[in-house]
């Protein structure tokens, strides 16, 4: 199979066992204290500096996989991890897919609901990149109002609540979906009022606002791409490009001739752990001594 050396933003796979359990490493840190979820909720609100750092780390990781013609296909908030000095890991590698060539077909049962692109949740089988992006519009927004976009409670549910908010879906999703024997018999409810992006977020800034509704396009051929998105004024202002460009640069551990290791700024305030992420304590118990010889992703 295909490997690489994982970006930094990335964990490395460290083994995989026959039931799909996986176990991740992060190379920076000696434990990774949380996923991203506990900002989401109250009393926490994730200030402006630090939300555009979650972002922007995030898409360079995904930029990343799709550089290597990897789709992760389950970008969500629980698998984007926090470690302590506040550097975004991007992990659970288990939907991910190599992408073998335009025209191919792909499982569509992939990725967590309320992150589901409407090609996935129609049930197309043709599908590429743009699943990943729409998935971190979702992450965004729920970012920035501490609550799911789009909680549906089944996947015409979903399908509902997102029209609501983008209007119909494109003909090819319509006639995928009356096409797919699983929605045979069944319709999409007629939306009753329209609630456009605008007005959901309307205390949110307009730079804030096109990048989501670059993600959160109906047709997949319509969405930015990461690298796209990472250019997008948004990431400019206030400083954008110092912080920004900053994560692109190598841990100071790979740095040649460094003893030492300066504190770390504490960007995130340090939680406590909970129910919410018990996955990387349990990691730190099953660790290998010697890792050299396991691959990287």
């Amino acid at each position: 199979p295909t490997t690489w050396n994982a970006h930094f933003s990335q964990c490395n796979l460290l083994d995989g066992f026959p039931d799909s359990l996986m176990l991740f490493h992060s190379a920076e840190s000696k434990r990774l204290d949380i996923n991203i979820c506990p900002f989401f909720r109250p009393p926490f609100r994730v200030p402006e500096a630090q939300l555009k750092s979650i972002l922007w780390q995030t898409l360079q990781a995904v930029n990343f996989c799709h550089k290597h013609n990897c789709i992760h296909r389950d970008v969500k908030p629980e698998n984007i991890l926090l470690t302590k000095t506040g550097v975004i890991k991007l992990c659970d590698f288990g939907f991910a897919r190599i992408l073998t060539g335009p025209g191919d077909d792909y499982t569509d049962y992939v990725a967590t609901r309320w992150y589901r692109a409407p090609e996935l949740l129609v049930g197309d089988t043709q599908y590429g990149p743009p699943v990943d992006v729409w998935a971190l519009g979702c992450v965004f927004a729920e970012l920035l109002s501490g609550n799911p976009l789009w909680p549906g409670r089944s996947d015409v549910d979903q399908l509902h609540l997102i029209r609501q908010t983008l209007g119909d879906l494109i003909p090819r999703h319509q006639q995928v979906f009356h096409s797919n024997v699983f929605f045979s018999g069944v319709s999409i409810p007629e939306p009753d009022t329209m609630e456009p992006l605008e007005k959901r977020f309307h205390g949110v800034s307009p730079h804030a606002i096109t990048v989501m509704k670059s993600c959160l396009v109906m047709d997949p051929s319509g969405r930015l791409s990461c690298e796209e998105l990472l250019e997008l004024p948004y990431f400019q202002e206030d400083g954008g490009t110092g912080w920004g460009r900053e994560t692109d640069r190598l841990p100071r551990r790979y740095e040649k001739g460094t003893r030492r290791r300066a504190p770390a700024p504490q960007y995130f305030p340090q939680l406590t752990n909970s129910n919410t992420s018990p996955a990387p304590e349990l990691k730190n118990k099953h660790r290998h001594k010697h890792d050299h010889h396991l691959p990287n992703i």
